[in-house]
This record gives structure tokens, C-alpha cells and sequence, in this order.
């Protein structure tokens, strides 16, 4: 080990502070001068050795200074602590990374790997958008558990005890009368049972059924409900909010309505607009009927009221439940409800540029 710094027995303050500034020098240069990790080992263990380093005998003749001096000559010896050892740091990563194989193989001719950057699935799009709409026109979003109980799912909804929704063939059961939801509709009745009309309320949620996957449908998929209660509310009402909420979602495509029944609803009407894949000629996707169901619909059935315990003598209301899966299928053109479920990246992307293009528009 080199001492021709030669640091006295007993040094003076300044001699201290004068000797250590230059063996911070002599650190940093010897540092620098290696030119391997083996290299830069030994210089480490000469000058921050921790028995036989330089600046251990710094630290050895510190203790040895009139006490009144040790403050300065402490705050002396850890700066100079403190250059010696980010200079061996910053040296060792240059070695380090002129070493590495990554650095040595690297080719910064060759072109990036194309990154793919994630974006709202197309279902997700449509749910924000209708949730606007109806936004606009005074709803408050509500949920509900996707497990519910047969009550809630059919009986408080005036299914009748024998109806085929209740039959394993179409509804997965969990334990005893506990089912994954096969409709948001008992959100429905857990609102009503929670507040009193007036109520104006959208239910997004996922819900299940045993459906085989076709083109047109999925055994799980979201749905989207929706409920109006109020002292004289009409068939008017609902027609009139569900055409205001067509025209802004779809724009001028043609709409229609068509009577249907549902245990829930009385008088009950289904609502269809023009195919967007084929343009009303027919194909898979309208089963060549040139029009695609969009939500069912209709006034509250008096029953479902009074077992919220509702006057049904006082307030009526109305609720409707589209598949905004279905919407997507129509709106932006595609063919199979299966390619939402796929995670097909490729097809994510395109419909990721379909939708913004469409939204610019």
C-alpha cells in the first residue's frame, strides 16, 4: 500500500483537511485509471479498505484531534467518504456496462419492436356512451351482485313457479335457489325496495345464461337495464325516451317497435333497428331479417310494484334491457359476437381504429 501522503501521528486540523482533500484526488484518479472490474477491486480496497485503507487511518487520526477541531475535521472526512465512494460507483458502472453481452451485441441500426398500446374494448366504448345518453336524460347508474337468489330474479318479477327461465337448461344455478343473474332486472327490484319514486335509474352489469356461442349470442355477456317509476308516467314516456336515446346513439338509421310480452312488463314492446352490418338486406347477423333487436321493453307490471311494496294504484313506470354487445355488432359492422370474446389482439386493434374514425366523424 502506498503512504507517501504520510499522514503525521498527531496532525494539525488543517493538515487533516489539506492531506484528505488529496486523497480524494488519488482515489478518483486511481478509479479512473482501471480498466477492469479486477482492477477497480484493488483500488476500492487501498483507498476504502476496511482495515488497511487509506482513508481508515484518516478515521483512526480523527480521534486523535483536540475535541474543539473534531467537528470540522469530521465534516472533512465524510465528504471526502462521500467523493471516494461515488467515484469507485460511478467507475464500476461504466465497466459493468461495457462488459455486459447486451452491450456488445447491441445493433442500434436495427429497427424498435413495434409496441401495441392497449385501448377500450368495443363493448366498454358503447356501455360509456349509452350511460352518457341517459345521463343527459336524468338517470343515476345502480348495480346489483351478479349471484341472486330466485326471488329476486324471477318470482319478485312475476315469473310464474313453472317458467322454462328457471329450468337448468337455461339458468346456471350455484347452491340451493342461488343463481348467477340471467337479467340486471332484479337491480330493478333492490332499487325500489331501497328508495321511493320518483326513481330514474340505468343498471350496467354482466350477466349469465346457458347459451351456446353463435354469431349472435354468448352464455355471459353485459347487459344494461333501465327503470322509471313516477306518479303518471305513460307508454308515451317510454317510447318518446327510447327514440330520443335511438337518434342519438344510432343517428338516422331506421327504428321500430313490435309487441312482445314479458312476465315483468304489461303491455311489453321490443325494440329493433336497421342492421348496421348489412344495411337491412340480410344476413347471420339479423338472421336475414335486415333488422337487429336491440333492447326489450315495456310498462311495470303492476305485481312487481306492490312486491317492493310500491302503490301500483299511485305510481307507474317503465324499464327496458338491451345487450350493448349486440348494439356494437350492429353499429360498427361486426360480423360475430364471438370476436368481442376472442382477445384477439389484431382484432382489437382494428376495431380500436374503427371506433376512433367513427367517433371523429
Amino acid at each position: 500500500m502506498t503512504t507517501s501522503w504520510a499522514l503525521p501521528d498527531n496532525p494539525k486540523l488543517q493538515e487533516f483537511v489539506d492531506l484528505a482533500g488529496a486523497l480524494a484526488t488519488r482515489a478518483s484518479k486511481a478509479f479512473a485509471a482501471a480498466t477492469s472490474l479486477d482492477a477497480l477491486e484493488e483500488a476500492r480496497i487501498e483507498y476504502l479498505g476496511d482495515q488497511r485503507g487509506q482513508l481508515r487511518a484518516f478515521q483512526i487520526a480523527l480521534g486523535k484531534l483536540p475535541k474543539d477541531h473534531r467537528p470540522s475535521a469530521g465534516r472533512q472526512f465524510n465528504t471526502v467518504k462521500q467523493q471516494i465512494t461515488d467515484a469507485y460507483e460511478s467507475r464500476k458502472l461504466q465497466l459493468s456496462a461495457s462488459n455486459a453481452p447486451s452491450a456488445q451485441l447491441a445493433d442500434p441500426t436495427m429497427p424498435a419492436r413495434q409496441q401495441w398500446r392497449g385501448a377500450k374494448h368495443p363493448v366498454t366504448l358503447v356501455i360509456e356512451e349509452i350511460e352518457g345518453i341517459f345521463r343527459e336524460l336524468g338517470f343515476t347508474i345502480a348495480t346489483g351482485p351478479e349471484a341472486e337468489t330466485e326471488w329476486y330474479n324471477f318470482g319478485s318479477l312475476n315469473f310464474p313457479p313453472n317458467h322454462p327461465a328457471m329450468d337448468l337448461h337455461d339458468t346456471l344455478y350455484l347452491t340451493g335457489d342461488v343463481l348467477l343473474r340471467t337479467h340486471t332486472s332484479p337491480v330493478q327490484t333492490r332499487t325500489l325496495q331501497r328508495y321511493a319514486p320518483p326513481i330514474r335509474v340505468l343498471i350496467p352489469g354482466r350477466v349469465y345464461r346457458r347459451d351456446f356461442f353463435d354469431p349472435s349470442h354468448a352464455p355471459a355477456f353485459e347487459q344494461i337495464e333501465g327503470l322509471c317509476v313516477d306518479e303518471g308516467i305513460s307508454f308515451v314516456d317510454l317510447k318518446a325516451t327510447l327514440t330520443r336515446f335511438a337518434n342519438r346513439f344510432f343517428g338516422k338509421r331506421p327504428t321500430r317497435f313490435r309487441p312482445s310480452f314479458f312476465p315483468f312488463t304489461e303491455p311489453s314492446a321490443e325494440m329493433d333497428v336497421q342492421c348496421g352490418v348489412c344495411g337491412g338486406v340480410g344476413c347471420g347477423v339479423c338472421k336475414q331479417t335486415g333488422w337487429v333487436e336491440i333492447l326489450g321493453s315495456g310498462m311495470v307490471h303492476p305485481a312487481v310494484l306492490e312486491a317492493t311494496g310500491v302503490d301500483s294504484e299511485r305510481y307507474t313506470g317503465w324499464a327496458f334491457g338491451m345487450g350493448p354487445a349486440r348494439i356494437a355488432l350492429s353499429r360498427y359492422g361486426i360480423p360475430d359476437i364471438r370476436l368481442l370474446y376472442d382477445s384477439d389482439v389484431r382484432f382489437l386493434e382494428q376495431a380500436a381504429a374503427q371506433l376512433s374514425a367513427k367517433t371523429s366523424e
